[in-house]
């Protein structure tokens, strides 16, 4: 099958797949409403493209750089997913090395397959984020904080919307569990006290108020429902790194955010696997990007499939924008090629999508290039 697209990996490999594997890449919270919406977000808004411009040349630099002294080719970034060597056996390493070859950003799961040092090695500059769950065990979580400022990392990223773990219908009838002899490499060696929660199959003890008892212990290695905005000053006295907040969907929590001292915020549903019938992330950022005023950078992820979608992000006033099942289905398609292949059909699409638009630089695209087709949904 040749493939032209995202579109036609994502139908390449599902036919490479079991049916639980595919699930829990594919699927998400509930209904997974929230899943459809992320992507159909896109579709409700239409490009204005202007003309008699001179597009020669197209620069797809990003406006701004994502870090001090570092230049990325394009504003879009390898999002944190977990368990790459589901994908292919050179797991996160793969990944990384695409990364650097296209020199894009990415960021880290904490369930990755590999260590964070690991995944460092293989793609140098370009790994930048790590993403943290912050246990209830904070010395869990600030070893792996320090660790990932040993190995290099510029910023620590925080999901914040997973207090628990969203209610996953189709995880709970394949009874998903990891293949055995794969875990999440940054919690290998028994380096840390007590049993590692992993929150990414049906043994996970992060089921929902009132029904953990995990909960009960004095520090469990277990998400904190407790964690709130004055925790960015303890993160920031453990770290040098920036410290960024990923999960960010209203204005008020982009208030909060700025407020609290974050370097940066994240508007992400989480794909869709926490809050089923939350707001497509393409509809929140407006509010967010108005609510930060410019403070910080914001940075969106959630639905993306091709390069119009990223110029539509791009016009709404994200920073950068971040993918995650595609690069899976790169993974799974053709290991470190297949990832490429992914970057460069958003690259030349993202590109070929400017120049017909008229914007020959990444600083051009602003809201006043898209139309927004229809009704959308309003605060209350």
């Amino acid at each position: 099958m040749s493939v032209f697209n995202i579109d036609d990996i994502e139908q390449a490999v599902r036919s490479k797949l079991d049916k639980a594997t595919w699930d829990f890449w594919a699927g998400g919270a509930n209904d997974l409403i929230t899943i459809a919406e992320n992507k159909a977000a896109y579709e409700e808004y239409r490009i204005r493209p202007r003309y008699m411009r001179d597009v020669t040349n197209v620069s797809t630099a990003p406006k701004k750089p994502l870090f001090s002294g570092l230049d990325f080719t394009v504003p879009i970034g390898i999002a944190p997913s977990s368990m790459h060597k589901l994908a292919h056996h050179e797991a996160e390493a793969a990944t990384a090395r695409a990364a650097k070859a296209h020199n894009w950003p990415m960021a880290i799961s904490s369930y990755s397959t590999l260590s964070l040092e690991d995944a460092k090695e293989a793609a140098g500059d370009s790994l930048v984020f790590f993403q943290l769950y912050v246990f209830k065990n904070r010395d869990t979580s600030t070893d792996l904080v320090r660790r990932a400022e040993k190995a290099g990392f510029k910023a620590v990223l925080v999901t914040i919307d997973s207090p628990f773990l969203g209610l996953r219908f189709a995880e709970a009838r394949n009874k998903f569990t990891l293949p055995p002899g794969l875990a999440p490499g940054n919690f290998a060696d028994g380096r840390y006290a007590g049993p590692i929660d992993f929150a990414v199959d049906s043994k996970s003890k992060s089921k929902g108020p009132g029904k953990n008892d995990a909960l009960k212990d004095g520090k469990p290695n277990i998400v904190d429902p407790a964690l709130v905005f004055e925790d960015i000053k303890w993160l920031k006295s453990i770290t040098k790194m920036q410290v960024w907040l990923k999960g960010v969907m209203t204005a008020e929590d982009a208030e909060a955010a700025v407020a609290a001292g974050a370097d940066g915020v994240w508007v992400s549903n989480h794909g869709g696997r926490q809050l089923d019938q939350c707001l497509p992330t393409l509809h929140a950022l407006p509010e967010v990007v108005a609510a930060v005023k410019g403070k910080i950078p914001v940075h969106v992820d959630g639905g993306v499939r091709r390069g119009s979608d990223v110029f539509k992000a791009l016009a709404l006033g994200a920073d950068f924008v971040w993918i995650g099942r595609p690069v899976l289905w790169g993974l799974k398609y053709d290991g470190q090629a297949g990832v490429e292949l992914v970057e460069r059909f958003l690259e030349d699409e993202l590109k070929l999508c400017m120049a017909l638009s008229g914007t020959a630089s990444v600083k051009d695209i602003n809201k006043s290039y898209l139309t927004h087709r229809g009704p959308t949904w309003a605060r209350l």
